[in-house]
């Protein structure tokens, strides 16, 4: 992978635009956007300046892919801003790729910042992985950040860990509960339920691997970035630490399979040194979860999968590790495009061997 420019350091008192590069979720359910918004200002003592088309809602938004791009514009291009935010994900970030013309890839290029989503967000971080910057995988402001009670600890910890620093993030954390229960934004002080997880599991590997990290939604690299000049090309996918996650749509174990295999056929799998697998589906209602003695039942077949294609690849050598706190969970912790991670089978820890920013 060629190497990206880091961001520089959060520090108190920075300005954070929030944008809405999909969904117009923030301007339909503004109770949710003021809290996530209150609480991050609260929790790390920024403040959050909306762009300009960002709170407008779903229909204009929808129709109007033009003033999505040009709030990114405005948030890179704005030297006051030193950070950019999504406010959720959605399904068409994609569509304001035609739109976009060298000039746009030249700004996010020249203007360096954190840009931070999840979801959906997978084709903005591929638009600044190929502008040849940086950008982070994490919660977004309504989803992670707006939790009623307050953004749990595990997220906060790991926020400043990695974006208020500029000293290398070390081993990433374990969570030893997560969130279920899907997501009511038109029911106020929701809490939803907590149950405990298993640790992360180490299914594949006995030697110590690193390389530049690099994925997202597996959902939005093949049904949108795949096939795009977007996608990395065969040798930017050398030496590198591939993670993946799934949508709350819980794709079947089949179509997983089926977007592992492309992987193959490509030629990416021989070239990634090892696999981050996020704990799959999203949210599940309660009522399926009190059904089963164990949960992670309906995760085994993902694993299996992954296995079963390294098989056919021969890539049996290859470290994998799933169930891992990041993606459609909460809470989750924040992966940075491009930068150095390891995987240690044997003490089973995954590293992140740098900073994040500069």
């Amino acid at each position: 992978m060629k190497k990206l420019i880091k961001p520089k350091a959060l520090k108190k008192g920075d300005l954070v635009a929030s944008v809405s590069l999909s969904w117009g979720g923030a301007g339909l359910f503004k109770n949710r956007y003021e809290q996530g918004k209150r609480q991050f200002e609260d929790t790390f003592e920024v403040h959050i300046i909306e762009a300009p088309n960002s709170l407008l809602g779903p229909e204009i938004l929808f129709n109007s892919p033009e003033k999505r791009l040009d709030d990114l514009m405005w948030a890179f291009q704005n030297k006051d801003v030193k950070a950019v935010i999504t406010n959720i994900g959605g399904d068409d970030t994609v569509r304001l790729l035609p739109l976009m013309n060298t000039r746009h890839f030249e700004i996010i290029k020249n203007n360096p910042k954190i840009f931070m989503g999840m979801s959906d967000t997978t084709v903005n971080h591929f638009m600044c992985l190929y502008s040849g910057i940086n950008s982070f995988y994490s919660p977004s402001l309504m989803f992670g950040y707006a939790e009623n009670g307050g953004i749990p600890d595990f997220i906060v910890q790991n926020t400043k860990k990695t974006l208020f620093s500029n000293t290398p993030v070390g081993i990433l954390p374990e969570s030893k509960e997560f969130l279920v229960q899907y997501l009511d934004f038109n029911v106020e002080n929701y809490y939803r339920k907590r149950i405990p997880t298993s640790p992360w599991r180490y299914i594949q590997g006995e030697k110590k691997v690193s390389g530049n990290l690099i994925g997202g939604c597996i959902d939005v690299l093949f049904y949108f970035i795949n096939g795009t000049k977007l996608w990395p090309s065969l040798d930017e996918w050398n030496d590198t630490i591939l993670f993946i996650e799934t949508s709350e749509e819980r794709p079947s174990v089949e179509q997983f399979t089926y977007w592992l295999r492309n992987l193959a056929v490509q030629g990416i799998l021989e070239r990634v040194q090892g696999i981050l697998f996020a704990r799959p589906g999203g949210e599940f209602p309660s009522e399926e979860i009190e059904a089963q003695n164990d949960y992670l039942n309906k995760y085994i077949e993902y694993d299996a999968a992954i296995l079963r294609v390294l098989k056919e690849c021969g890539r049996t050598d290859m470290p994998v590790v799933t169930n891992m706190d990041f993606g459609h969970t909460v809470p989750q912790f924040i992966i940075p495009y491009g930068v150095l991670c390891e995987i240690d089978p044997v003490s089973k820890t995954v590293s992140i061997l740098e900073a994040a920013v500069e």
